[in-house]
Formats: C-alpha cells, structure tokens, sequence
C-alpha cells in the first residue's frame, strides 16, 4: 500500500473494503477472496504480490 499511495482511507472508501475488514488486514488474519480481488485492483497488483501460501 505505502509503495503505490493507497491510504486505508481509499481502501475504506474508494475500494470498498469495510473498516473490519482493513483491520483484519493489518492484523494479519482471514480474509475473503473477494477482498484480495478489490485489493489487486486497488494496488494494481497480482496476487502474488499480495499473499503467499503456507500450509
């Protein structure tokens, strides 16, 4: 987010993305995939970019 000049706010307001949700974000918990395809559109990103699988 820092790296492309996407604020909380913006996610939060232009992206659609709950403020529970952001708060999970930044806790590091479960979220929908959903909220991963908003946030590859907000940041302009793959998925990958993103996240990583750990079993």
């Amino acid at each position: 987010m820092k790296e492309k000049g996407v604020s909380t706010y913006k996610l939060r307001e232009e992206c659609g993305i709950d403020s529970k949700t952001v708060r999970r974000l930044k806790a590091n918990e479960n979220i929908e995939t959903k909220t991963l395809d908003k946030l590859c559109a907000a940041l302009d990103c793959k998925i990958e970019d993103i996240m990583e699988y750990k079993p």
